[in-house]
């Protein structure tokens, strides 16, 4: 079997992702980049082809000692939550630009939902936990 880098493995399966996740006017699409230092967040209306917001963590608003972490990825879900919010954005897709939802790219969904985006989703899994806590209980 050929070895293959591992940029070329992740594209692969981002154009896997990107034949299913699909943003529109209503619901556009949350696209994850991270890179070694740092990690990027766009809304984007593929029907129209365009950028609604974006953050990142070279922003100076948004840079700290370092943008490689979870701490820098949670700054850069809340900023981009915030600034989909005050454009009338509530509800996106999530793509996570091939990356395995864990780490950074699951710091910044994570903290994205908290600050206000899917607002349903993050409130289901809060009462699906709540419920098997209480059955383990019982």
């Amino acid at each position: 079997m050929a070895q293959k880098d591992r940029a070329v493995v992740r594209r692969a399966v981002h154009k896997r992702i990107r034949r299913k996740v699909q943003g529109t006017a209503a619901r556009p699409r949350l696209a994850i980049y991270r890179s070694l230092n740092h990690i990027y967040a766009q809304i984007i209306d593929d029907e129209q082809g365009r950028t609604i917001a974006s953050a990142s963590t070279t922003e100076k608003d948004l840079r700290g000692s370092t943008g490689g972490n979870l701490e820098a990825a949670q700054r850069v879900g809340r900023a981009i939550a915030e600034r989909a919010l005050a454009l009338g954005v509530e509800r996106v897709v999530f793509d996570r630009g091939g990356y395995v939802y864990h780490g950074r790219v699951k710091a910044l969904t994570d903290a994205a939902r908290e600050a206000g985006l899917n607002k349903e989703e993050s409130s289901a899994k809060g009462e699906g936990a709540e419920a098997a806590g209480a059955e383990a209980a019982a």
